[in-house]
C-alpha cells in the first residue's frame, strides 16, 4: 500500500514538474491580455448571436483565460450586462478550452497534434453549440434565464469574474502595460487566476497520478474497447465526457488525466471530447441551475454533450484523413522521473517571474482582494449579492 501511494505521488510530482513553467507562461500571457481588455467593452461587443459576433466571442474568450468555475461566473456576468446568451456561452467555452496555457500543456504532455485538435475541435464545438441554441432556446426561455441570472446568486468565483483590473487611459497599450499601474494589474490578475485554478490543477494531477499507478491498463482497454478499433473510435467520444463528469476535474487539471487515458487506449476523438467536458462536471451543472434555472440548464447540458461527442467524431475523422493521429501510448505521465535538463532551467526562470509578480501583488494590497474570493466556487447557494 505504501509503495502504491509513493508511486502515485512520484508520477504526480513528475507531471507537475514537467508542466510548471508552461503554467506560469500561460497565466502570464493571459494576465497581460486581460490587463489591456476591459470587460464592459466585451459585453457591449457580444449583444447578439450573429456569426460575426460568435467569432468575436470565441476570440475574446480565448484572450480571457479562466478556470472553469470563473468562466461560468463570467459568462453570467456578461449575460447580465447585455451579451446574448449564446455569445456568453461561446465566450465561456473558449475561455477554458481555447487558451494558450492549455495548448502549451497539451503539447508537452500529449503532443502538438492534440494542441491542434483542441483548437480545431473548439471551433467545431462552438459552431454546433451556437446552432443547437438556435433550435432549443426560445425568447421566453432566455427571458426566464435572464430574470434568474439577475436574482443576485453569487459567490467567490462571481466576485472574481466581476473584478475588472484592466488598465485604461491615454497612451499606447505598451506604455499602459509597463506603467506602475499596468504591472500591478498584471500581478493581481496573475495571482487571482492561480488562486482560482490551483485546486483543480492539484486535484487533476493527483487523480492522474493515482490512475496511472493503480488502475490496471486492462481495465481501460476493456472500457475503451481497444481490441475493436472501429468500435473504439465510435465509443471514445461518447464515454470521454462521461469520464470527465465522473472525475470532477475541470479546466487545465484534466490534461494529465487525458494523457493517462490516451496511453491506456481511449481514441483520439475521445480525448478531445473528454477535454471539453470540463464545463459539464456536476458542481458546474449545479451552478448552471442556480444561475439560469432547470429548463435552460438541461438544454445547456444536452447541447454541450452532443456537440462534444460530434466534435470528437469530426476531429477524429479529419485528423485520420490528414494522417495526423499520433501513435497511442506516447504521452508523458511521469514514468521518466525528473532530470536536470531544459525543463529545469525553464522552471527556474518561471519561479523567478512568479515570485516577482507575487511580491508585487502583496505590496500593492492584493491580499485583501484575494480574501474576497474565499469560499467554495458555488457559494451562490447561500444567496450572497453581487459585489
Amino acid at each position: 500500500m505504501v509503495n502504491a501511494v509513493i508511486d502515485a505521488l512520484r508520477m504526480t510530482g513528475t507531471m507537475a514538474w514537467q508542466i510548471g513553467w508552461s503554467l506560469v507562461l500561460g497565466f502570464l500571457l493571459a494576465s497581460v491580455v486581460q490587463a489591456v481588455v476591459r470587460r464592459d467593452s466585451v459585453s457591449r461587443t457580444l449583444g447578439d448571436d450573429r456569426p460575426a459576433t460568435i467569432v468575436k466571442a470565441a476570440g475574446l474568450g480565448a484572450a480571457s483565460s479562466s478556470c472553469s468555475y470563473a468562466a461560468v461566473a463570467l459568462a453570467r456576468s456578461l449575460f447580465r450586462k447585455g451579451a446574448s446568451f449564446t455569445s456568453a456561452m461561446v465566450f465561456e467555452i473558449s475561455s477554458t478550452n481555447l487558451v494558450v496555457e492549455l495548448g502549451i500543456i497539451l503539447a508537452l504532455l500529449l503532443g502538438w497534434q492534440f494542441t491542434l485538435a483542441e483548437f480545431a475541435g473548439g471551433g467545431i464545438i462552438i459552431v454546433l453549440v451556437a446552432l443547437a441554441f438556435r433550435v432549443v432556446l426560445r425568447e421566453r426561455l432566455i427571458a426566464d434565464a435572464r430574470a434568474q441570472a439577475d436574482k443576485g446568486v453569487a459567490g467567490s468565483m462571481e466576485g472574481h469574474a466581476a473584478m475588472d483590473m484592466s488598465v485604461s487611459g491615454a497612451g499606447s497599450i505598451w506604455s499602459r502595460l509597463f506603467s506602475g499601474r499596468g504591472l500591478t494589474s498584471v500581478s493581481h490578475i496573475f495571482v487571482m487566476e492561480w488562486a482560482a485554478v490551483l485546486r483543480d490543477i492539484v486535484i487533476g494531477l493527483v487523480i492522474a497520478g493515482a490512475v496511472a499507478a493503480w488502475v490496471p491498463e486492462t481495465f481501460w482497454q476493456s472500457l475503451f474497447l481497444s481490441s475493436h478499433p472501429a468500435l473504439s473510435v465510435f465509443w471514445g467520444p461518447i464515454v470521454g465526457p462521461i469520464i470527465a463528469i465522473a472525475s470532477f476535474v475541470c479546466s487545465i487539471g484534466n490534461v494529465p488525466l487525458a494523457a493517462v487515458l490516451w496511453n491506456d487506449g481511449i481514441s483520439f476523438g475521445g480525448v478531445v471530447s473528454f477535454l471539453f467536458a470540463d464545463l459539464l462536471i456536476l458542481p458546474i451543472i449545479a451552478i448552471y441551475r442556480k444561475y439560469y434555472g432547470w429548463a435552460v440548464t438541461l438544454r445547456i447540458v444536452a447541447a454541450f454533450y452532443l456537440s462534444m461527442v460530434a466534435g470528437g467524431y469530426v476531429v477524429e475523422g479529419l485528423f485520420r484523413l490528414l494522417h495526423l493521429v499520433p501513435a497511442p501510448g506516447h504521452a508523458f505521465t511521469g514514468d521518466a522521473g525528473i532530470s536536470w535538463n531544459y525543463t529545469t532551467w525553464l522552471n527556474i526562470v518561471a519561479a523567478v517571474v512568479a515570485a516577482v509578480l507575487v511580491v508585487r501583488f502583496v505590496r500593492t494590497g492584493g491580499v485583501g482582494m484575494l480574501r474576497m474570493m474565499g469560499g467554495s466556487p458555488d457559494m451562490g447557494a447561500h444567496g450572497h449579492g453581487d459585489r
